[in-house]
């Protein structure tokens, strides 16, 4: 079993930067698909970005692309989630997930979550 725990959420202005990590432990670990998740209050879980397990594969929101990139280091078990040009709509709690394949990071697909950790993006 993979247990995750992610860090780096906090409050900032918009435009400004942050970088989510989430570091991940467990036999196989680096061998699982990864993604980030986020919920707003009052809103659904959505996918924010995903990668394969070697790298190699990386996938966005719309809402995203352009200002996220997701990648991981397999030497430290850790993914990381580099936000930049932030906007209020990106105030959310941001989980991330592990699946032992792409298709299985959905919000109903992985029963692999971290704990969540808050950004606040004010204007």
């Amino acid at each position: 079993q993979v247990q995750l725990v992610e860090s780096g959420g906090g409050l900032v202005q918009a435009g400004d930067s942050l970088r989510l990590s989430c570091a991940a432990s467990g036999r196989t670990s680096s061998t699982y698909a990864v993604g980030w998740f986020r919920q707003a209050p009052g809103k659904e879980r959505e996918s924010v970005a995903t990668i394969n397990w070697s790298g190699s594969y990386t996938s966005y929101a719309d809402s995203v692309k352009d200002r996220f990139t997701i990648s991981r280091d397999n030497a430290k078990n850790t993914v990381y989630l580099q936000m930049n040009n932030l906007k209020p709509e990106d105030t959310a709690v941001y989980y991330c997930a592990a699946g032992q394949t792409l298709d299985r990071l959905t919000t109903t697909g992985t029963d692999t979550w971290g704990q969540g950790t808050q950004v606040t993006v004010s204007s």
